[in-house]
């Protein structure tokens, strides 16, 4: 349990940072509770979107990672980010990803900073 608290804390963390860099993502609120509320939910919904699409979309693109040398990785990331847009957007949360060139970028930003957190951070159980 305490893994899963962490992975989530280390997700919104990261989802905070590609905010806050980038215009063209938004989480809007009527106040700050309401938006580190939404926040920590999309981080819900980015950890479940990594945990259950993402191995299934690696495998399918195996022959892209090998022919890439993994730089397809980027790409992937990217479209993580968008279902996640996608996804919290039918759930009535106020996150939004305008656009395949910002979800690269912000893919990128939420791998560096979710790495960083899981350095910073405890993962013993």
């Amino acid at each position: 349990m305490k893994h899963f608290l962490v992975k989530t804390i280390a997700n919104a963390a990261a989802l905070a940072v590609a905010i806050w860099l980038l215009k063209d993502i938004t989480l809007t609120g009527e106040n700050t509770g309401r938006k580190i509320l939404t926040l920590i939910l999309v981080a819900l919904i980015f950890g479940l979107v990594n945990f259950i699409v993402k191995p299934v979309v690696k495998l399918l693109s195996l022959p892209l990672f090998i022919l890439t040398l993994g730089l397809i990785t980027l790409v992937v990331n990217a479209l993580m980010l968008l279902l996640t847009s996608f996804v919290a957007g039918k759930f009535g949360l106020a996150f939004h990803v305008n656009g395949f060139g910002t979800a690269v970028l912000g893919g990128l930003i939420v791998s560096i900073v979710a790495w960083a957190m899981h350095m910073v951070l405890p993962e013993d159980d």
